[in-house]
């Protein structure tokens, strides 16, 4: 689609062992099919482990740039991934919040999938923005001052989420057009 077109962008995922495969994996296409260029920013060195649905072991990715040497400047913008043992992670290790946080700071697009917004909790961005989510971050989403509801992608002041791997064609096209445009 030309709204989504996106030649030569460099576009970050933020992940890490534990991530939902599907909401990397169609992420990645979905930039790649735009003229992107996606790049896996993880803590991990080497290959992080996807899971399926948070119980099986699916397959192994390349991580592209270890976190502590990621610099947002070099991104147009960033996207999130579920998984909740990815999500629980990376909510704490504070280069990912410090990475996570630039990307508003410099008003570039961010969009978070899933378990992927439970990170925003952390760094204070959430105030005066309308958000969706897997169901059980509701209540944390809120408590941080997001307003939530419940619709397969919601686009607010430069963050697209998501609820669930139903979503993610709504999710790459929210994403994608914002980064286009």
């Amino acid at each position: 689609m030309a709204d989504t077109a996106i030649p030569g962008t460099k576009i970050a995922l933020l992940t890490t062992n534990g991530v939902e495969q599907p909401e990397l994996t169609d992420p990645i296409a979905a930039i790649d099919q735009a003229g992107g260029t996606a790049v896996v920013v993880s803590p991990e060195e080497g290959q992080i482990q996807a899971m399926k649905s948070d119980w099986e072991h699916a397959d192994h990715f390349d991580v592209d740039v270890h976190l502590p040497s990621a610099d947002a400047d070099d991104y147009a913008g960033l996207v999130l991934p579920g998984g909740t043992l990815n999500a629980d992670t990376l909510r704490t290790d504070e280069h990912a919040q410090r990475f996570v946080k630039a990307f508003f700071e410099a008003g570039k697009p961010v969009a978070a999938i899933c378990h992927g917004p439970w990170i925003l909790t952390e760094i204070g961005v959430l105030p005066g923005r309308t958000v969706t989510s897997y169901a059980s971050l509701k209540t944390d989403l809120v408590n941080a001052g997001a307003e939530w509801i419940d619709e397969s992608a919601v686009i607010s002041n430069g963050l697209v989420t998501s609820r669930n791997p139903g979503d993610l064609e709504d999710f790459n096209r929210a994403f994608l057009s914002l980064v286009a445009g």
